[in-house]
């Protein structure tokens, strides 16, 4: 396997169209990874066979975020680990960007934040104010394609086995660790859920959403809020 070789783990409950999309975007980058396992919420014969053509790793999970990504991590066979949401655009340069900063001694890190679609004022105030907050000590969320080198995955005890907020436990204990780095080049995030709802709106239901997380509240009663509007979602999409 050469050197700085990274497994892509892509955590799917329902969208696999958005997979397909995903898996053609990354194979034509002049760089590929070592594998693009995909792990299902649960049985899913569809998403097996799609998985198949593609030619990504299918691997059966649970329902329930956490869960999927730390089976993905225990199963891939690379030193560095790359997590995505299915419906992500990541940069074609990302894999050599990943490569730089672990030679520069980064345990892992994350890309910048971007809206995707249509060019908007208020994504462009988003994207400055994801980065500023972040900046400022708050959680890289998995929509930022964490990365991580599998050594210091394991030490940190890997994703928490919750719905909802998986990454906060193991970002802070990556930060401990050593450099966990923010890289320049973005990702898109999909901005349907903020165009959709109003960005204003989507926003500060998201912060609401953190901030309660930080206050003690359960991941997974807050996932039964975010449940449903990813029921919305896929209700709206279809």
């Amino acid at each position: 396997m050469p050197a700085h070789a990274v497994s892509i783990i892509v955590p799917v409950l329902a969208d696999s169209a958005a997979l397909a999309a995903l898996v053609a975007r990354i194979r034509k980058w002049p760089e590929q990874p070592a594998e693009i396992l995909v792990v299902s919420a649960g049985p899913n014969r569809e998403l097996q066979e799609r998985c198949s053509a593609l030619r990504c790793g299918f691997l059966e999970s649970t329902r329930c975020r956490g869960v999927q990504l730390d089976a993905g991590a225990r199963a891939a066979s690379a030193d560095i680990l790359w997590f995505m949401h299915a419906d992500a655009g990541p940069h074609r340069d990302s894999l050599g960007a990943i490569a730089a900063a672990i030679d520069a001694g980064a345990i892992g890190g994350f890309f910048r934040f971007r809206l995707g679609g249509r060019a908007a004022w208020w994504k462009a105030l988003l994207d400055r104010l994801t980065g500023l907050r972040v900046r400022l000590g708050g959680i890289p969320y998995g929509d930022q394609g964490l990365f991580v080198a599998r050594a210091a995955y394991e030490i940190s005890g890997g994703f928490a086995p919750q719905p909802l907020f998986e990454e906060v436990a193991l970002v802070k204990s990556l930060r401990r660790q050593g450099h966990f780095r923010a890289l320049s080049l973005p990702i898109e995030v999909d901005a349907r859920r903020w165009e959709r709802d109003g960005w204003l709106s989507r926003s500060l239901s998201n912060r609401m959403l953190a901030l309660r997380y930080s206050l003690g509240s359960s991941a997974e009663n807050l996932a039964e809020h975010y449940d449903r509007v990813a029921v919305t979602d896929r209700k709206a999409t279809s």
